[in-house]
């Protein structure tokens, strides 16, 4: 199973994360958002309207009241269904297990890592570095083939893929280590984690 466009939206994402700890209304959302520096997060406040209608439309997630403060208008409180937790579990899943150049994908699914119970964010993790295994030994093999004979710059493109994926791996495998060794300081749960 590769990553799909849904996997990619990362506002949308967020959203789904910051309501498995309970309903909010968007504004609270967007507060959380710059203020847990999430760098991922592009174009707020409209990319997260528009993620908010299109998870409405697909019924990931409901209006589940209304809040008013003083004089401000009403606003939308908003909660998870259970078809946008399970929603999440998935994208964030897949978010860890695959591999992709872009590396803002991982910085996001590690942020969203605690949506998972444990041993499932380690197994996803498990399953990365097979990937990353798999596609350095093939990246090495490329090189074998492509370049036997040819001068390092024409090389250096491959080396490089090598390098990243090796080094992704081993950090990768640093993590899991630590969180099957339950070393994990997870005293700060932050705002994505579910309500107990």
């Amino acid at each position: 199973m590769s990553l799909c466009r849904s996997d990619r939206d990362l506002v949308a994402l967020a959203v789904l994360a910051l309501l498995l700890s309970g309903p909010r209304y968007r504004y609270e959302m967007h507060r959380v958002m710059i203020e847990t520096h999430d760098d991922f997060v592009t174009g707020l406040p409209r990319s997260l309207y528009h993620a908010v209608d299109r998870l409405l439309d697909n019924e990931l997630i409901r209006v589940v009241g209304t809040d008013r403060r003083g004089r401000r208008p009403e606003h939308a409180v908003l909660g998870l269904t259970d078809a946008g937790r399970v929603d999440l579990m998935e994208r964030v899943r897949r978010l860890l297990e695959h591999p992709d150049p872009d590396s803002t994908l991982l910085i996001a699914a590690l942020s969203f890592a605690g949506c998972l119970p444990i041993s499932e964010a380690s197994a996803a993790l498990h399953v990365r570095t097979c990937a990353l295994e798999y596609r350095a030994s093939e990246t090495r093999r490329r090189l074998a083939l492509a370049f036997r004979d040819a001068s390092r710059m024409p090389r250096s493109g491959l080396e490089y893929e090598i390098a990243r994926l090796d080094a992704e791996r081993a950090w990768v495998f640093g993590l899991i280590e630590e969180i099957d060794a339950d070393r994990l300081d997870d005293a700060g749960k932050g705002p994505f984690h579910p309500d107990d």
